[in-house]
């Protein structure tokens, strides 16, 4: 049995699952009743006693920013002796909005119809090698001096600035060096010629909101000596209705943190069960568990993208998050998975399993909408699957790319607000599918509610769990070279363990040890199929993904929170190469 949670991460028993909708049982009016009135009595208690555990429990879904807290050492930027602390010359320069030739949207969506003309910004300063020797040096006392011509109006602030070994008495080395800006009235921030583009982004390198601080992470390892080039373009705002006043620099700081000030980071109590001598091989003793967020409805498809962040579902909130290693999370795509009229009759129509295909290409199970979807790059939607045989999918729940590009998902019942008494389900089983050149294939209907899926390293063999009660096995089958499957075995089974959750999320690093969400935490076995232990987290795990750019962080999704842990072993990530049949 699992260890007892205190309430300090958790309200109610894992039994209870508030936040999922996978069934235990087939739904009934008693057993219905029940859960409403546990929820009414659960909401009733939350409202006496808030006050008091509210510190405890996560602060929301969504903090759009990166955490404050208080800095070590800080360097004012619109200071002689900041300025001179970190060599920091400031140049401006107006930026002028110019006419220019362009092309209107062409069938691919992009600028390739007919010409046309359009506005644009001079000059484009982002540029780390950009030359700004010619425009204006500016004392750092001048930031504050008001710019431009007003109303619609843009400009360039640039400096270099060359990391110290000390700030007052702090030495910088392997510090995380955070920049506060706040502009008058909206900035975008370049960063060594870089300014990246993530949907959803507020803040950070992107506009933050009206006078507001941006809070862009420098470097996470500064080091004496270290050159950091800043292009900073300020706005005049609102831009709808541009005002008389001018653009100027409200304030300028570095801020120094030590490496565990900044991420929001926190250890919770979490075991790891060993079984076998191998897991210390996989799991290093000390490894600690980590929350990284909270305050969530549901958390699912955790995947991690080689750009540097971690996205995630929340079926029951629809709505995919963001979350970066500086601890902000944000919302990247709401109304993930549906948006009908009889939304409120869902409990979980968002989107579920998240990965990326073979170009880096974000694919997206929905729920409420029954399909899976690529979001491409101009922003529309490419449905890859929604039928099989005429009949609409149920709800599909999580998926993974083979390295040729063929695509395997299962297909339970979970999403439809009855599960598997909806009416509007039309399939009469579960289904794990492949679509390949467009055509969708029924590989197994074995299984009553198909859930995690995953490749072994070598692509011989495809892991699929069971999410029922009575039949908790996670299942191996053998991959023909055209993608079929044939021969499944159970791999293991689970269903010996009374709890009343069965098995979900799968994952595999790269010697085939395979994770499994099940009764009990975190499962790791052999390739062989010998169970070496268990991460066993406060909260129920629905599924994880290894993540970093060396694959060896395991982040999990975990009911209301967001969770990590270091392990030894990398894990197969998609679109980053390191599957071992394309290796």
């Amino acid at each position: 049995m699992r260890r007892p949670v205190t309430p300090e991460y958790r309200l109610v028993p894992r039994s209870v699952m508030l936040g999922s909708h996978k069934p235990t049982v087939k739904s009934s009016l008693k057993g219905n009743l029940l859960g409403m009135i546990m929820c009414w009595l659960l909401a009733l208690l939350l409202a006496a006693i808030g006050t008091v555990i509210a510190p405890t429990i996560g602060a929301g879904q969504a903090t759009a920013d990166l955490p404050v807290a208080l800095p070590t050492a800080v360097i004012d930027l619109r200071t002689d002796e900041g300025a001179a602390l970190v060599k920091a010359q400031w140049r401006y320069a107006d930026a002028k909005v110019i006419e220019v030739a362009n092309n209107a949207p062409g069938p691919d969506l992009r600028p390739s119809g007919p010409p046309n003309r359009t506005n644009d910004i001079s000059p484009h300063a982002g540029a780390a090698d950009f030359d700004d020797s010619a425009w204006e040096p500016l004392a750092p006392v001048q930031l504050e001096a008001r710019r431009s011509n007003g109303r619609l109006a843009f400009n360039w602030y640039r400096t270099r600035l060359t990391l110290p070994a000390k700030v007052a008495n702090f030495d910088v080395t392997g510090s995380t060096v955070v920049l506060e800006l706040v502009i008058d009235d909206y900035a975008e921030i370049w960063v060594n010629g870089r300014l990246p583009l993530v949907l959803g982004q507020t803040g950070g390198q992107l506009i933050k909101g009206f006078n507001a601080p941006n809070r862009v992470i420098l470097t996470e390892s500064a080091r004496p000596g270290q050159e950091i080039q800043l292009a900073i373009l300020g706005m005049n705002g609102p831009i709808s209705n541009p005002p008389a006043n001018f653009i100027w620099v409200r304030s300028a700081t570095l801020d120094f943190y030590r490496g565990d000030q900044v991420g929001g980071a926190q250890p919770v109590q979490a075991e790891v069960v060993r079984l076998d001598p191998e897991l210390d091989r996989i799991i290093l003793q000390g490894a600690r568990l980590e929350k990284l967020a909270g305050g969530f409805q549901f958390l699912e498809g955790p995947l991690w993208h080689p750009d540097g962040y971690l996205l995630f579902s929340d079926p029951n909130a629809n709505t995919i998050y963001r979350w970066t290693r500086d601890g902000a999370v944000s919302v990247f795509r709401s109304k993930s998975g549906y948006a009908g009229f009889d939304i409120g009759d869902y409990h979980q129509p968002g989107s579920n399993g998240l990965t990326l295909d073979r170009n880096g290409l974000l694919s997206i199970n929905e729920h409420g909408n029954r399909r899976v979807t690529r979001l491409e790059r101009t922003g529309k939607i490419t449905v890859l699957a929604d039928h099989y045989d005429g009949k609409r999918l149920n709800s599909p729940n999580d998926l993974v790319y083979r390295s040729d590009g063929t695509l395997y998902l299962t297909d339970p019942p979970f999403g439809l607000p009855r599960t598997f008494d909806d009416p509007k389900k039309e399939l009469p089983y579960s289904g794990v599918y492949m679509v390949k050149d467009g055509q969708v294939t029924l590989l197994t209907r074995e299984l009553s509610g198909p859930n995690g899926i995953a490749f072994s390293p070598d692509e011989k063999y495809l892991y699929v769990d069971n999410w029922d009660l009575k039949r908790k096995v996670l299942m191996r089958y053998e991959v023909n070279p055209d993608g079929s499957i044939a021969n499944g075995k159970v791999f293991y089974d689970f269903t010996r363990d009374p709890e009343p959750v069965a098995l979900d999320g799968i994952k595999v690093d790269q010697e085939g040890h395979v994770y499994v969400s099940a009764p009990g935490g975190v499962w790791i076995l052999s390739p062989e199929g010998k169970a070496l232990g268990r991460i066993v987290p406060p909260e129920h795990d629905a599924n994880f993904a290894f993540g970093d750019e060396d694959g060896r962080t395991l982040y999990l999704t975990a009911s209301t929170g967001l969770y990590r842990i270091r392990v030894n072993i990398p894990g197969i990530r998609p679109a980053l190469g390191v599957q071992a049949a394309s290796r």
